[in-house]
């Protein structure tokens, strides 16, 4: 289910790197991180739903793939979003 709109603009807000900023790793970054929140909540109650898991897994490869870029270039901006997401302890 994709997210809604008011949702999807806070999030791009918070996390635009600048003004016109819609695809930075910060962005999806944070973008993929709420779709896996909401789905991880979707399978408490519908725990046979295994064609959304798997859409799930890509999602969590997905997110895992930019983090290891935005480490490897901007070490700053991996631990702003990290820090800011709560991802890693």
């Amino acid at each position: 289910m994709p997210l809604h709109t008011e949702k999807k603009t806070d999030l791009i807000g918070k996390f635009r790197t600048h003004e016109t900023d819609t695809g930075s790793p910060e962005v999806q970054i944070a973008l993929l991180s709420e779709r896996i929140g909401y789905l991880t909540e979707h399978f408490k109650t519908h725990l046979k739903d295994h064609h959304s898991r798997r859409g799930l897994l890509r999602m969590v490869s997905k997110r895992r793939t930019l983090l290891a870029y935005l480490k490897k270039s901007s070490l700053d901006r991996y631990r702003k979003v990290v820090g800011a997401l709560n991802l890693r302890k």
